[in-house]
């Protein structure tokens, strides 16, 4: 807790702590130094006194007993140590044992894909909800596109939704180091990534063709009545009379071509920003849950639903279409693209060799154009900055038009997510909202696994966030010029 984004997590968490109809009745802050962490609690209390019933727990990452005490004395555990793939494994590790329920705010797909591997069983045998990805990365990611989806409303289907993340400030944008280091070493650590992802089970994956084709098939088929693996399934397309699915396989459409390249570098004329994309955890986080949803298309079910929230569960889940989803980072400048496209470069060419990485590490604020340094940004900093997060969709009007060759989208939905600076207000507000309706609602909840938020929280969570500082809005509806007949 004692960390920088966890100081703001504290003083995000005491707004709700014993206050009417808040479930958070108890708190305390955990970390390795007493003394820092009863700093963190002045700080974050402040201008009033600090509370006195907030404990002060002392425990350590490299100290498994100290976790499994710490966990053993509470029944929601939100994490704020990174960089995760360092810190992150032991702690998830003493929840899923314990049954402890856990959040977190990583933006790390190979920690998060590690621990889906190998502690989801363990997880759901002892009740542990194991959620990460609770903060900017990836709530408003999900929550935005989800949202975006709900307006086609039929016979209008999506087919992909592009997010433009645009950083604003009155001062200057400062990130946290450890925002930095994380994404250092998850470049440098690709390769890592990549090996885990072909260790797993085959998942399903995204089919589009020109015409109306399946979204997500599951790999395992039957071949004149033999069970196989398909490791492409493309394959479906080719043979569909060769292959019939079994049962569990999950099928369904996104109708119309697949999601063109387009330039390095966009200019998105409908809201006045140019745009790279970025490699960041948000669409990963996305497609888990798009795949989850596919094998539950209802949503997860809790352990004890009432039957208003089963209602209301099915409700939203039915109408969150599937569509391809990417993330650019967007500036209203070019100069700031070119600064974004350098960061970039110097990432990803000296995060190849260990000298290189000392010199990111060493030097964040020289790498990074002074978007990043080890001390963080200040008070000023964080107040004077805000986020726009715009969902540009393109769709059919008619899931019908979606079968004809050669079909073009001719519909497109823009919608907008604004909120405050991501990762010290932002951040804070998806965190705490997160772990109050986990307190709140936990028999609505599934009984344990390790999942994305938006599989979680999807049905509560837009509510939430609206009444605590971050808008969802649509922008626009327009539909689009059909295309030039081809000339003979």
């Amino acid at each position: 807790a004692s960390g920088f984004t966890g100081t703001y997590v504290v003083k995000e968490a005491l707004k709700f702590l014993n206050t009417p109809s808040s479930p958070l009745k108890t708190l305390a802050l955990a970390g390795r130094s007493r003394e820092k962490l009863v700093k963190t609690l002045q700080w974050a209390a402040h201008p009033s006194s600090p509370p006195n019933d907030v404990s002060v727990i002392i425990a350590d990452t490299t100290d498994p007993p100290s976790l499994s005490s710490l966990c053993n004395q509470t029944k929601l555990l939100l994490n704020c140590v990174g960089p995760y793939r360092i810190h992150g494994e032991p702690v998830v590790a003493a929840c899923a044992s314990s049954g402890c329920d856990y959040l977190d705010i990583t933006g790390e797909p190979e920690f998060m894909e590690e621990m889906e591997a190998k502690y989801h069983e363990k997880a759901m045998e002892t009740g542990s909800l194991i959620v990460s990805a609770c903060g900017f990365d990836s709530i408003p990611a999900e929550m935005g596109v989800m949202f975006n989806t709900r307006q086609w409303v039929a016979p209008a289907v999506p087919n992909h939704v592009t997010a433009y993340v645009s950083l604003e400030s009155d001062k200057r944008i400062v990130g946290n180091f450890a925002t930095y280091e994380s994404a250092v070493l998850g470049v440098a650590n690709m390769d890592k990534l990549q090996q885990l992802r072909r260790s797993r089970p085959k998942k399903p994956r995204p089919v589009v063709s020109d015409h109306s084709t399946f979204l997500f098939v599951v790999d395992i088929l039957v071949f004149h009545g033999r069970g196989i693996l398909v490791p492409e399934a493309d394959m479906m397309l080719g043979h569909p009379d060769l292959f019939k699915p079994l049962p569990q396989t999950m099928m369904i459409a996104i109708p119309g071509p697949r999601l063109p390249k387009g330039p390095t570098i966009e200019y998105q004329e409908k809201i006045g920003l140019r745009a790279l994309k970025l490699p960041s955890a948000d669409a990963v986080v996305v497609r888990r849950t798009l795949v989850t949803l596919m094998e539950n298309p209802h949503g997860l079910p809790g352990i004890n639903e009432s039957p208003e929230h089963i209602g209301k569960r099915e409700a939203y889940w039915s109408s969150v279409k599937p569509a391809h989803f990417g993330v650019k980072i967007a500036s209203k400048s070019l100069l700031g693209i070119y600064r974004i496209l350098g960061v970039g470069v110097f990432i990803g060419l000296l995060c190849r060799f260990s000298f290189g990485r000392w010199l990111l590490l060493k030097f964040p604020s020289f790498f990074s154009f002074g978007w990043f340094r080890k001390t963080g940004p200040s008070e000023d900093e964080v107040r004077s900055a805000s986020f726009k997060m715009w969902f540009v969709g393109y769709g059919f009007s008619d899931s019908n038009l979606a079968s004809e060759r050669n079909s073009k989208p001719d519909m497109e939905i823009i919608t907008r997510v604004m909120g405050p600076e991501i990762g010290y207000v932002t951040t804070p507000i998806s965190l705490v909202q997160c772990a109050l309706i986990v307190l709140s609602q936990r028999e609505n909840l599934p009984k344990g696994g390790v999942y994305t938020p938006g599989i979680v929280f999807g049905p509560d969570l837009q509510e939430r966030l609206q009444e605590n500082g971050i808008s969802f809005d649509v922008v626009s509806k327009t539909a689009l010029p059909s295309p030039a007949p081809a000339q003979n």
